[in-house]
Order: C-alpha cells, then sequence, then structure tokens
C-alpha cells in the first residue's frame, strides 16, 4: 500500500487556479530487493553512526556528571586530558551491534508500516491520518524489536564512554565528581562484556532494558508521527517554492510543480529535523535516567543496581527537576543531525534498492 501518494494537493493561493506538488511515490516493503537492502543498509548506517558518536559521548558524559557543564567545555577537557579517540571510546562495540539492531529496527519499520497502513486505509481513514498513525506504529514496534540487541551494547558502550571521567568527575576543577560511575575498568568491549556478565549476569547486560523501552519505543513513535505530520507540513506551506522554475507546468488546467530529487531531500530532512527536535525534548528526561541506570552502581546495595526511584532522587537533589535535562543540547543536536542524516540516508537507501527502479521515478 502506498501511504504517500504521488500527487498531494497543497493550498491553493488563488481561487482561479489550482495548485498540486508532483512527490515520487513512497517505497513499499514488498518492492524491495531484501538483500541489497540490508548490506547497503549496514554500510551506509555505519557511516552515519561514525560521524555522530563524538556527540553520543559528550551526551552521555553530562548524565553522569553531578554538576551542570557546558557541552564545549566538556568536549575540550576530554581532548585535552584523554586525547582525541576518547570521543570514540565504545565505537567498535557501539558498531558491533548496530548492524543486526538497525537490520531488526528496518524489518520492523516497513512490515509494520505497510501492513498497519494498508488495513488503516482498508478502514476508510483519510490517507494522511493514516499515513501518520502507520509510521507511529512502525516506530513503537522497530524501537522494541532493535532494544532486544540494542540494550546490551548500550549498557556495554555507555561503561566505556564514561571510563576515565570517575577519577577525575569530568574535569577536576570542571566538575566535582560523577555520581557512582562504576568502578570496574574494561580493556575493550568484549572484556566489558564478561565482566558485567560474570558480576551481574544477564540481568546486568539488560539493565534499563524497561526505561529503553519506555524511552525509545515513545520517542520512535513521536519521531515517525511528527515526521509524517511535518513533511506534509512543509509541502503543504512552502515546498513547492523550492522547486525549479523548469519543474513548473501545466496539467489539465492544473499548476502542476514536479520537484526534483534535491528538493525532495532537502524537505525531507527538514521534516526529519523538526521532529527529531520535538521527541528529544519530550523524551529527555527518560533518557537521562536510562543513562544512569545503565552506568551507574548502587550505593549501599552490594551488586544490585540502583532503581528507577533511586535514581531520580539523586537527579532532583543534585540539580532539581532541570537536572534531568542534563545533555539536552548534545541529545537535541544529536537527534536532529541523526534524523535528517538518518532519514535521507534511508530513502536513498531504499531507492538504491528497490527492484524496479522504474517504479520511484
Amino acid at each position: 500500500m502506498n501511504l504517500s501518494a504521488t500527487e498531494e494537493e497543497s493550498p491553493s493561493t488563488a481561487a482561479a487556479a489550482a495548485k498540486e506538488v508532483h512527490i515520487p511515490a513512497e517505497i513499499d516493503w514488498e518492492m524491495l530487493d531484501k538483500s541489497k537492502f540490508f548490506f547497503l543498509g549496514a554500510a551506509l548506517f555505519s557511516g552515519v553512526s561514525g560521524m555522530l558518536y563524538p556527540i553520543v559521548v559528550l551526551k552521555t558524559r553530562q548524565q553522569v556528571a553531578q554538576s551542570e557543564v557546558s557541552c564545549i567545555r566538556t568536549a575540550f577537557w576530554i581532548v585535552r586530558n584523554e586525547g582525541f579517540r576518547a570521543l570514540y571510546r565504545g565505537f567498535g562495540t557501539s558498531l558491533t551491534g548496530t548492524i543486526p539492531a538497525r537490520a531488526l529496527y528496518m524489518t520492523a519499520l516497513e512490515i509494520t508500516k505497510s501492513n498497519v497502513g494498508s488495513a488503516t486505509v482498508r478502514l476508510g481513514v483519510p490517507e494522511p491520518t493514516a499515513a501518520t498513525v502507520a509510521n507511529a506504529a512502525a516506530g513503537l514496534s522497530a524501537a522494541m524489536a532493535a532494544q532486544l540487541v540494542w540494550t546490551p551494547i548500550d549498557v556495554v558502550s555507555q561503561r566505556l564512554m564514561v571510563q576515565g571521567s570517575s577519577s577525575s568527575g569530568c574535569g577536576g576543577n570542571l566538575n566535582s565528581r560523577v555520581a557512582n560511575v562504576s568502578a570496574c575498568k574494561y580493556a575493550n568491549g568484549i572484556d566489558a562484556f564478561r565482566k558485567i556478565l560474570n558480576t551481574d549476569g544477564p540481568r546486568g547486560l539488560y539493565r534499563g532494558f524497561g526505561i529503553s523501552i519506555l524511552t525509545y519505543a515513545p520517542s520512535n513513535a513521536v519521531w515517525w508521527a511528527s515526521y509524517s505530520i511535518a513533511q506534509r507540513m512543509v509541502w503543504s506551506g512552502f515546498g513547492y517554492y523550492f522547486c525549479k522554475k523548469d519543474g513548473y507546468g501545466n496539467e489539465n488546467g492544473v499548476n502542476t510543480f514536479r520537484p526534483d530529487s534535491k528538493t525532495v531531500m532537502a524537505v525531507q530532512g527538514v521534516s526529519a529535523a523538526m521532529a527529531g527536535g520535538v521527541s528529544a525534548l519530550i523524551t529527555m528526561p527518560l533518557d537521562t535516567i536510562k543513562t544512569r541506570l545503565q552506568v551507574l552502581d548502587g550505593e549501599e546495595n552490594g551488586r544490585r543496581g540502583p532503581t528507577i526511584a533511586h535514581t531520580i532522587r539523586n537527579l532532583v537533589k543534585e540539580g532539581g527537576w532541570m537536572a534531568c535535562y542534563r545533555g539536552l543540547g548534545p541529545r537535541w543536536a544529536s537527534m536532529s543531525m541523526s534524523a535528517t542524516t538518518m532519514i535521507t540516508t534511508y530513502e536513498f537507501l531504499k531507492r538504491m534498492s528497490t527492484k524496479n527502479q522504474e517504479a520511484v521515478t
């Protein structure tokens, strides 16, 4: 089922002339060459992850710090005291988990979007609403599927990210200390995996799984729904202004705009950035709690990790409720940049993986 119709009407700015924006049709799951889709996807998204990883490290360091420090000062301190490579600490582990997690994510996303979209339209729901519902459901199911792989990888990579910050609190004079960061030292991701498994068992690798689902599932649902709405708003509001002059035409008395591929990608990127910012703001407190649960040790609990209630109390004690928004700047930037690069890369990937190239032109 094609939810994004080939022709989408924009509001008429003159009563005498109707206007239409002809957008390339969306690519369904059935149209994809699956082997090409997953192979190219692994390569493209690995590159995207590499570009954005330092921002994730900065966000994580800020979330575990007991006092507020700017992102720029944190970055300078890390590079000066730990070297540039510290900004990529845990990247190998993260990359290893990204490939299967992305495969699960993309499979669940496309299958759910196609099935829910078709079912919703058959129920008589208007197509724009059906697209929003399908995108939200797809984002929800994709996040839940990916977390089965991503949570253990997240636990290990985040432990590596903050390693080295506990002794000096991410900057001596910069921060007094980092709250209860695990005292274990890890040689690499495999060593961290083994030590966490030996100390806490499988539950240690899935610490924060529940809060991860509560963070990423709504976040993805909000993001994909917001993206669908934002895209339609951009096209209906000023999308056709991006079109080249030679993209203007008249078909059956209707002023028609046929945006080229660059224009389509630009609108997708702007819409993705808008959706990323909304999602980051809404889910930031949950992400901060999740990060602390995964990387901090409990106080006076032996081998038991901190509880959600204990983590929230510590955050409020350290800096009030606004402490839950530490790292918002990097996360906002990361999610907006990630959303923009991800959606443009993803749409490019789908077009490259289509069985019949003529179907998407």
